[in-house]
C-alpha cells in the first residue's frame, strides 16, 4: 500500500506538469463543505493513505505534506509512515499552515494548483491572498483525479426519503417562509444554499449518500416565490417528486447548478462564503448580480428544535440508553471470560442498538480505543490493530446512532478492572469538567467560548489539556456535528439558545498510556428571570451510567456528588421500565449513589 501511495503521488505530479503548476492542494471535503463525504470525494484519503475525517495534503514537484488537528495525530503518524508524506501538527506554534509551506518551497512566480468545486470560497480567496505576498499565483483546475484515480467510486444515486412530519415537526412549506422571512430582513432576494445537511432539513428529504449522515447530495436555490433543487433525478421516485411539486420545488439536474447561477442577473444573492464553493462562486462573479456574503439563516432555524423534535431526541436517547445498558451489563460478563476486542465489541454494541425500533443505522463509526488506543481520539480499529481486552485499565468507546426521531452521540470510559492511580486521577479530572459545564446556568446571550473553561479548568489546574473542542452542535437525523454553535476555546459568535442540543465532551490523552473522554448531549433551556434579563442552563439528555469505578470520590465536592447521584436517579428512573428484572437490577447497582 505505501508503494501504491507513492505512484498515485507520482501520478498527480505528472498532472501538475502538464498543467504548469509546482504544487496542488487536495482537500478533505467535496463540493458541499461536508466534514464526511460520499466515496466519490475521498481524493485525499485515496491520495494519502490516511483516514481520519479531517485533513489537508499539499503535493509539491519533490515533497508531500498532510496537515490534520490533534484528533488524528498519532492515527496519521501511523498510517503515512513509509508513503514519503510528512505530517504537519495543526495548532501548534511550530507548524507552519499551508501557504507558508508552500510560500518556502515554490519560487515567486510559481503556481499552486486547486479544484475550485472542492475549496470553499473563503478558502480559496485566503489562499490566493496569502500567496500573492509570495510572489505565488493560484490556478483552478479541472480536477485531476478524474484522470488518475481509475477505480474512483461513482457519484451516490441511492433514493431519496421523505421525511415524516410527525418527526420534523413542521413542514417544507413552513420552513420556506421562516427562511423566506429571513431572506427579507437580510436584503437578499435569491439564498444559495450548498450545505447537504441544511437542504434535507428545508425539504424534510434524508438520503444515504454519505455513511452515517442521511443527507442528499444536491443543491438549493430559494428565491422570494421559487425554490430549486439541483439533482440527480434518478434519485426521486415519483411520489417524492409529487411531494416536491407539492411544494413548489422545481427540479433541475444536479450539474445544472453552475450555469443556472449564471444567470442571476441583476439580483442580490446570499451565500455562506465558508459553506459555498470557489466555482459557484466564480459563476456568479460573470453575472451582474450582487452577491452578499452572511451566515445561512437555515443553521440557525435548522438548530433550534421545535417541540416535535425534542420529544424525539428524548425518546431516540430511551431507546438508545436501553441499547447501552444491555451492552456494559454484557460487557462486564464478557470481558473476565477472554475474547473479546475492540471489534468483536464493536459488533455487539450494533446488534443491540439494530434492535430498538427506528434504527437506522450508526451516527458515526465507532471509536472502541482499549488502553493506548484510547489515547487516539478518533481511532477506529482495523484488523492489523484490533486489541484484545482485558480485565484491567479502560476502554473508551465513542458510539452513537440514527433513529428517526433523533441522533445520539455518547462517550463512556469503562474500567474493566484495576486502574492506575492516573488512570484515576484523568478520569476524575474530567468528570469535574464534565459535572461543571452540564450544571452550568448563565445569561441570555452567552456564547459557547465563554462556558469552555468551566470543563477545562479541573484539567488546566493539573497542567493538563485537550486540543479537540468540547462541545459541538448535534442534527435531528441528521449530521451528527453541525452547527452554528460551538463550545470551545476560539471564539464563535453564535450565542446558545434554548431548543439546541450540543455535546458535552471533555477528555484527557496520554500518548502510549490512555485516553479519557466522557460526553453526553445537553439541551438549552430556560431558567428563568434574573438581573439583566433571562437565564438559560443546560438539561442533559443522554441517558447511560457513568462509570464510577474510575473516580476519586474525595476529589469531588458535595455539588458534584450531588450532581452525579441525581443523573444516576434519573438515568434509572428513565431506563428502568424498559429493561427487564436481571437488567434493572443491573442498572440500580451501575447507578447507586456514591
Amino acid at each position: 500500500m505505501k508503494q501504491t501511495i507513492k505512484q498515485r503521488i507520482e501520478d498527480l505530479r505528472k498532472v501538475m506538469a502538464e498543467e504548469g503548476v509546482q504544487a496542488f492542494i487536495v482537500p478533505s471535503t467535496d463540493p458541499h463543505m461536508s466534514e464526511y463525504v460520499a466515496p466519490h470525494w475521498q481524493a485525499r484519503e485515496w491520495i494519502s493513505g490516511f483516514t481520519g475525517s479531517a485533513g489537508t495534503v499539499a503535493v509539491t514537484t519533490d515533497k508531500a505534506g498532510l496537515w490534520t488537528d490533534s484528533r488524528y495525530f498519532l492515527q496519521a503518524a501511523e498510517q503515512l509512515e513509509g508513503t514519503g508524506i510528512g505530517l504537519f501538527k495543526e495548532m501548534l506554534p511550530e507548524t507552519p499552515n499551508i501557504p507558508a509551506f508552500l510560500s518556502k518551497e515554490l519560487q515567486p512566480g510559481g503556481t499552486v494548483g486547486i479544484d475550485a468545486t472542492v475549496f470553499s470560497t473563503r478558502e480559496a480567496e485566503a489562499l490566493t491572498e496569502e500567496l500573492a505576498g509570495a510572489g505565488i499565483g493560484v490556478k483552478c483546475m479541472a480536477d485531476p483525479f478524474a484522470r488518475i484515480w481509475h477505480d474512483r467510486p461513482a457519484m451516490p444515486e441511492a433514493p431519496v426519503m421523505q421525511y415524516p412530519l410527525h418527526y420534523a415537526g413542521r413542514s417544507c412549506a413552513d420552513k420556506l417562509a421562516d427562511i423566506r422571512q429571513k431572506m427579507q430582513e437580510s436584503g437578499v432576494q435569491v439564498l444559495l444554499l450548498s450545505a447537504l445537511d441544511e437542504i434535507a432539513w428545508t425539504l424534510n428529504l434524508r438520503g444515504t449518500d454519505v455513511h452515517c449522515n442521511p443527507v442528499v447530495v444536491s443543491y438549493l436555490v430559494i428565491t422570494g416565490s421559487e425554490a430549486h433543487y439541483f439533482i440527480n433525478p434518478k434519485k426521486l421516485s415519483r411520489e417524492t417528486m409529487e411531494y416536491l411539486d407539492d411544494c413548489s420545488v422545481t427540479v433541475h439536474p444536479y450539474e445544472d447548478i453552475t450555469g443556472f447561477l449564471s444567470r442571476m442577473q441583476g439580483l442580490t444573492v446570499g451565500l455562506q462564503p465558508g459553506q459555498t464553493n470557489y466555482a459557484l462562486s466564480m459563476a456568479l462573479s460573470s453575472t451582474t448580480c450582487s452577491v452578499r456574503e452572511m451566515p445561512s439563516p437555515v443553521a440557525l432555524l435548522k438548530a433550534v428544535r421545535n417541540e416535535l423534535e425534542i420529544e424525539g431526541i428524548r425518546a431516540a436517547m430511551q431507546r438508545d440508553g436501553v441499547a447501552l445498558v444491555r451492552f456494559l451489563m454484557w460487557l462486564e460478563q464478557a470481558v473476565p471470560q477472554g475474547g473479546e476486542t475492540e471489534m468483536s465489541i464493536d459488533r455487539k454494541l450494533h446488534e443491540l442498538r439494530a434492535a430498538q425500533p427506528l434504527y437506522k443505522g450508526e451516527s458515526f463509526d465507532t471509536i472502541a480505543g482499549y488502553g493506548a488506543h484510547g489515547a487516539i481520539v478518533h481511532y477506529e480499529a482495523t484488523p492489523e490493530t484490533d486489541a484484545p481486552l482485558l480485565p484491567r485499565g479502560f476502554l473508551l468507546l465513542d458510539s452513537g446512532a440514527q433513529y428517526l426521531d433523533g441522533t445520539t452521540d455518547i462517550t463512556r470510559t469503562i474500567a474493566l478492572g484495576p486502574l492506575t492511580d492516573d488512570e484515576r486521577l484523568d478520569y476524575t479530572l474530567v468528570l469535574k469538567g464534565h459535572i461543571a459545564l452540564a450544571s452550568a446556568v448563565f445569561p441570555e446571550g452567552t456564547r459557547g467560548a465563554q462556558l469552555d473553561v468551566l470543563a477545562r479548568m479541573p484539567l488546566w489546574q493539573h497542567h493538563a489539556n485537550y486540543l479537540h473542542g468540547t462541545g459541538h452542535g448535534v442534527g435531528h437525523f441528521l449530521n451528527v456535528h453541525e452547527g452554528p454553535q460551538s463550545i470551545r476555546m476560539q471564539e464563535n459568535p453564535v450565542a446558545l439558545l434554548p431548543g439546541m442540543v450540543t455535546s458535552n465532551e471533555p477528555g484527557i490523552y496520554r500518548a502510549g498510556c490512555h485516553g479519557v473522554r466522557t460526553e453526553n448531549l445537553l439541551l438549552t433551556v430556560p431558567a428563568g428571570e434574573g438581573m439583566f434579563g433571562r437565564y438559560l442552563r443546560f438539561e442533559t439528555l443522554t441517558l447511560c451510567p457513568i462509570c464510577t469505578r474510575g473516580i476519586i470520590t474525595e476529589m469531588l465536592t458535595a455539588d458534584e456528588i450531588a450532581w452525579l447521584n441525581s443523573y444516576h436517579q434519573m438515568v434509572y428512573e428513565k431506563l428502568s421500565p424498559g429493561l427487564n428484572e436481571e437488567e434493572r437490577n443491573w442498572l440500580a447497582q451501575a447507578t447507586r449513589a456514591i
